[in-house]
């Protein structure tokens, strides 16, 4: 019997074998989670949309996939990097969500929504280096929704701390 459903969006220019979502694909299945990893490199491809590919498709996506998983009954957590972390707080919005996991999230997205989330659960991990998007910005956010946050010392990509934030994703979800 699953605990639940984590839907795990990958970052732009990355894909669904990503090493952060597999990390915490790992850390969740091994809880007893089920979990699913979008494929959006199609859409990060279409350029002339966008210097991020189609990120309104890239939402949309997410959004049928998580509402067949509601559906489905059991919380739905959702989890993303970076555009995937984006998508994934923007979809909360529209979908039942158990919890949100959110890696080196973007405060704003061009013509897009600036960042907003459904009121449930959430943990942010961010870098204190992160050369795209600036740390305060992320710390500001994460304080108007006392959100638990995570800040590294480390870039963009969170390389040197793969296994430190699949252990806040573990956190998180022994939390529900």
């Amino acid at each position: 019997m699953s605990r639940g459903h984590c839907i795990l969006s990958h970052g732009f220019e990355s894909g669904p074998d990503a090493t952060k979502v597999t990390a915490l694909a790992q850390a969740a299945e091994a809880l007893g989670w089920t979990t699913e990893r979008p494929d959006y490199t199609d859409l990060d491809a279409r350029r002339e949309i966008s210097s991020v590919g189609d990120v309104p498709a890239r939402l949309q996506r997410l959004l049928g996939i998580a509402g067949d998983a509601a559906t489905r009954g059991g919380p739905v957590v959702l989890a993303g990097s970076s555009l995937g972390a984006y998508i994934s707080a923007i979809a909360s919005l529209q979908v039942p969500t158990r919890a949100l996991f959110l890696m080196v999230p973007p405060t704003t997205m061009g013509p897009m929504p600036v960042l907003d989330a459904a009121p449930v659960p959430t943990s942010v991990v961010h870098a204190w280096h992160d050369e795209l998007i600036p740390a305060a910005e992320v710390i500001a956010w994460a304080r108007t929704r006392s959100a638990q946050l995570l800040l590294l010392d480390d870039s963009h990509r969170l390389t040197g701390h793969v296994d430190a934030t699949a252990r806040a994703f573990a956190g998180l979800l022994e939390s529900l």
